[in-house]
């Protein structure tokens, strides 16, 4: 028995008070906290720091490294992974051993197990999002280059996100990533998406008393269909003739409707002819998001972001900000004297909760409200009355 070996990035703590000269289900201590999870093939703790909490993952030496460096590679290319925060080496023990080694994370707030929606045999109203969500997921990994390996709902937690909802890949054990996935990786990749959700939904049905025939065993199908067609509109070439240019600046378009951004675009001629094909190499889903962040430094996810920027625009034509100056002067007086204080009054009043989240259900309750009225609605007012209503979120009942 020894000293672990460690590598910890930069912004979080050293970890070296904890007790890592036993397993980590036999921890005790005050820094041990309860968060919401999903099943784990390895044991998981979650720890308190003042920098945040923490999630730590014991396997053995090889997979640890392998998700750690995953997860590393991947910060660059998505948002919507866990974010390492440490490696952690017990070299006394085996390599293999289970306990030889640990992945350390940052818990990602306000997220959840997809258990926290099943409704009987399958999902509620949620159901179509949690599907879109996953596949969106599974396509941002693979333009990212990253074949998963083991994409499950089980390996995934989710957040709402504006009115739908945000997935984020937690288990990256099993993972590589390459500078670019062949199409028999992906198909690959997308069966063991429909073989784990399988099993999952059987494993609820039994849980339910039920047996296979109650068992939503088509929901791998139904991800991959919805895979396929993200995939599809992300990557497909377009031909177009030579003077239908606004055919490009329509397809960039539709490309950051679906959130994701546009690294390069390519255009060459086709052969025998007066067309040209276009070709995109598409980034992260984190088109909107970015747009927030660089405009107001607000940090979002990818919806949310949608939904704010939309606020912020309605902002500026009430107040008549027009010019990029008073464009400028608008954001600062939109975050001062809007945002910031609301955001502010919800965490204190909706405890626990995302607080950006609060303030897109208020954005949609306040757009409700001004449609039942056909007419604006005062900001404050339609605010208070969220608030006496419950904090009211979007609604489920068209999807």
């Amino acid at each position: 028995m020894g000293t672990p070996s460690f590598q910890i990035r930069p912004g979080n703590p050293d970890f070296l008070d904890l007790a890592w000269d036993r397993p980590v289900n036999e921890w005790d201590g005050g820094r041990l906290c309860t968060m919401p999870t999903g099943i784990h093939r390895h044991p998981v703790v979650f720890v308190a720091y003042d920098e945040g909490i923490y999630a730590i993952k014991e396997m053995s030496r090889r997979l640890a490294a392998n998700e750690y460096r995953v997860l590393r590679a991947l910060q660059e290319e998505t948002h919507r992974v866990a974010q390492p925060a440490g490696l952690v080496g017990r070299d006394w023990l085996d390599p293999h051993e289970e306990g030889a080694g640990a992945v350390i994370t940052r818990y990602v707030d306000h997220t959840f197990p997809y258990r926290r929606l099943v409704s009987g045999s399958g999902f509620g109203a949620r159901r179509s999002q949690m599907l879109d969500a996953l596949a969106s997921l599974l396509v941002e990994l693979h333009l990212a280059g990253c074949y998963w390996g083991d994409c499950s709902l089980s390996n995934v937690l989710y957040r709402f996100d504006a009115g739908s909802i945000e997935a984020i890949m937690i288990d990256a054990e099993t993972s590589a990533v390459h500078d670019e996935l062949s199409d028999g990786q992906r198909h690959q990749d997308v069966e063991i998406m429909k073989e784990n959700l399988a099993g999952e939904m059987a494993d609820i049905a039994a849980e339910m008393g039920g047996g296979l025939a109650e068992a939503d065993m088509e929901l791998g199908l139904d991800v991959a269909a919805r895979y396929d067609a993200l995939w599809d509109e992300l990557t497909q070439d377009l031909v177009i003739k030579r003077d239908e240019n606004y055919q490009i600046r329509e397809r960039i378009a539709r490309i950051n409707d679906l959130g994701f951004a546009v690294d390069d675009i390519e255009i060459a001629p086709v052969p025998g002819g007066d067309r040209v094909r276009m070709s995109v190499r598409v980034g992260g889903r984190t088109y909107n998001s970015d747009v927030l962040q660089r405009r107001t430094g607000v940090v979002a996810s990818e919806n949310q972001a949608r939904t704010i920027l939309g606020d912020l625009e309605y902002f500026y034509a009430v107040n008549g900000y027009t010019s990029p100056t008073e464009r400028n002067v608008g954001t600062y007086r939109w975050l001062n004297d809007w945002f910031e204080p609301l955001t502010a009054r919800i965490a204190d009043i909706w405890h626990g909760e995302d607080p950006v989240q609060g303030y897109c259900d208020y954005l949609n309750h306040r757009m409700t409200m001004a449609q039942k009225l056909h007419a604006d609605v005062d900001p404050m007012k339609a605010f208070e009355d969220w608030v006496a209503n419950g904090f009211p979120g979007f609604d489920m009942s068209h999807i």
